[in-house]
């Protein structure tokens, strides 16, 4: 590493960015389960089976509710055909509440199949680092005490902002497993809704929600791998031009690019939601 202060900062900064990009490609390949070693997990387990007991004794409740609702007299519950039905429903309910981690489970590794397959075709990882040019750093070594003066400025203010879009970027993609998380664990409650024909809507759109949480790691991804691709053929430095003027530029063109890979990765749910109609 170069022995001068501006180099350093700007170093250090696309240092934590690419540390981040690191990470988030390795986020996108764990699942539920293994994440943080499973420890989460267990505890998310554990409120689900506890969940799932309310969510057996409103089955019942909404199921009630549903023939009271659809059912014009005792006569139509009688009648083979429509008492055949509400069987069915009722039945199905019931398994998709005993079953739900597993279906949800299930949901997420097609996604996951989805996101691997993106990875394998576009076949980039995270050697793809923005680094500063060879260039910029020799011009900005030779710069005078005094010429170092406004590079001082540009670097703390491109230094500060790509270090905050790091970790924005990485907490939205954290983000992504404590929305996993939230709808595993409260689960049984709104799949419960599939028992009663007024009230089934509700399950599903958090199916549907769902989905496009598990969905949002390949919007992620594909993020990633454009940004990746932007980051292969940095940005053209002007020699001819002041070293402040080039530095002001390279960070210009670096931060607009890296603005547009945390602006789609947070907005990854409504893109998701937009594809889905939801």
């Amino acid at each position: 590493m170069s022995d001068n202060w501006v180099v350093q900062n700007l170093e250090n900064a696309l240092e934590t960015w690419n540390s981040k990009l690191a990470e988030i490609w390795q986020l996108v390949t764990h699942t539920p389960e293994t994440f943080k070693g499973g420890v989460i997990w267990e505890v998310i387990e554990k409120i689900y089976g506890s969940m799932q007991a309310i969510g057996l004794a409103l089955l019942v409740l909404f199921f009630v509710v549903g023939v009271m609702k659809t059912c014009g007299s005792i006569t139509e519950v009688k009648r083979p055909e429509h008492a055949l039905k509400l069987f069915l429903r009722f039945a199905i309910a019931k398994i998709i509440v005993t079953y739900g981690m597993d279906l949800m489970l299930a949901i997420f590794k097609i996604s996951q199949g989805i996101v691997s397959e993106i990875m394998s075709i576009a076949n980039i990882t995270n050697s793809n680092n923005s680094m500063l040019p060879t260039t910029m750093i020799q011009t900005i070594e030779d710069c005078g005490f005094f010429e170092s003066i406004p590079l001082w400025a540009v670097t703390l203010i491109g230094g500060l902002i790509v270090t905050v879009l790091a970790y924005v970027m990485i907490m939205t993609v954290y983000g992504r497993f404590f929305k996993l998380y939230l709808y595993t664990a409260i689960a049984p409650i709104p799949l419960s809704t599939f028992a009663g024909e007024p009230v089934q809507q509700i399950g599903k759109s958090f199916f549907k929600s769902y989905a496009g949480v598990c969905l949002e790691g390949a919007i992620i991804v594909l993020s990633c791998i454009i940004f990746s691709l932007f980051a292969s053929t940095p940005p053209v430095v002007d020699t001819g031009s002041a070293a402040v003027t080039q530095v002001w530029k390279y960070l210009g063109e670096l931060i607009f690019n890296m603005l547009v890979l945390v602006g789609t990765i947070k907005m990854s749910d409504r893109v998701v939601r937009e594809m889905m109609g939801l």
